[in-house]
């Protein structure tokens, strides 16, 4: 095999001012990872997160780590059982993915190890997608007012925080009367507001809660019932996380700067489903190319919530296309 050739660096991207229960944003980095080999170059993106005690230099340092190995072919089932699960896997994983795309001059749907993981088993390439479109923390009127700017869209994801959030919701729906609706409190609940909450979200629509309550302090679910069903994100990182996960959630969220990357996000989703649970697909704050691998999860997935670049107030050349929220393939360009 032809030596590879490992490039590392950071980047910043604006995007639109957004806050979630642990704060607000206008700007992110991401790191990006490319490998050169044989005149093909593979690259991949990630979004280190500091709630998951990560850093752009710490992510960087850890891919330096693996230089030697990277570039004397390593390949990814390797790279699943040295470099553990986060940030840092994630962009040397899916840069990998895209390599292998490169230097075979195939879609990386055509690997059967895609190719068996769509529903049908036979498709010639992913199908559209229809993603969630997230609307910040603010107040009540002002969310209701971007619910109306957005009111065509056919499902909206409901950030939110505690107080005040049943006004928040009621405001919503009463301006995108027909849109789905979902909420993700971040881990800014109470037991109290859970019980308070969820019998009038339920008379307002609302279809899936994700992460109420603190990963660390999730096991209150097992008192609580699920009359609508709840979404383990900050509770679920890779495969490792479904056992203790049964009884409290209905629905996991696979997020590849979790899992480290697209091969233990398949690996993830397959195992979620053989015990029951729904999946659903998110995202950091990414351009198209951290989007673009985790399409693949979303072939399968029930919830949608890839709409990061909608935010951007620039994306990649040749990015992703979304037609309000329908999202297409990624092209050869970009990634895959």
């Amino acid at each position: 095999m032809s030596s590879r050739k490992l490039n590392v660096r950071t980047e910043n991207w604006s995007e639109e001012p957004f806050a979630i229960a642990r704060g607000s944003t206008d700007n992110f980095d991401v790191v990006v990872v490319e490998l050169e080999q044989d005149d093909c170059r593979g690259w991949g993106e990630a979004t280190p997160t500091k709630h998951y005690h990560e850093s752009i230099s710490q992510t960087e340092m850890l891919i330096e780590d693996f230089r030697i190995q990277l570039e004397n072919g390593m390949t990814r089932a390797e790279l699943q059982q040295t470099m553990p699960n986060g940030a840092a896997r994630n962009a040397v994983d899916c840069a990998l993915w895209d390599l292998e795309a490169k230097l075979a001059g195939k879609r990386v749907w055509e690997f059967p190890e895609l190719l068996k993981h769509f529903a049908t088993g036979i498709q010639s390439a992913p199908e559209n997608v229809t993603t969630v479109y997230s609307l910040g923390i603010d107040t009540p009127e002002k969310m209701g007012d971007i619910a109306r700017k957005n009111a065509q869209r056919p499902i909206l994801k409901i950030k939110l925080t505690g107080d005040g959030d049943l006004e928040r919701l009621v405001a919503i729906k009463t301006n995108a009367p027909i849109s789905r609706l979902v909420i993700d409190a971040n881990e800014g609940w109470t037991p109290e507001h859970y019980q308070r909450f969820v019998p009038e979200f339920q008379k307002l629509g609302v279809e899936m809660i994700e992460q109420p309550f603190p990963a660390d302090n999730d096991s209150i679910l097992k008192t609580l019932g699920r009359p609508i069903p709840v979404c383990a994100d900050e509770s679920c990182h890779d495969a490792a996380d479904l056992a203790r996960l049964a009884g409290l959630y209905d629905i996991v969220n696979i997020k590849l700067d979790k899992t480290g990357g697209l091969t233990e996000a398949l690996r993830l989703q397959a195992e979620a489903e053989s015990k029951g649970f729904l999946t659903m697909v998110g995202c950091m704050s990414s351009t198209s190319l951290g989007i673009a691998p985790a399409f693949m999860i979303a072939q399968r997935a029930k919830i949608v919530d890839l709409d990061a670049p909608l935010y951007l107030y620039e994306d990649r050349p040749f990015p992703l296309k979304y037609d309000v929220s329908n999202v297409f393939p990624p092209s050869t360009e970009l990634w895959g």
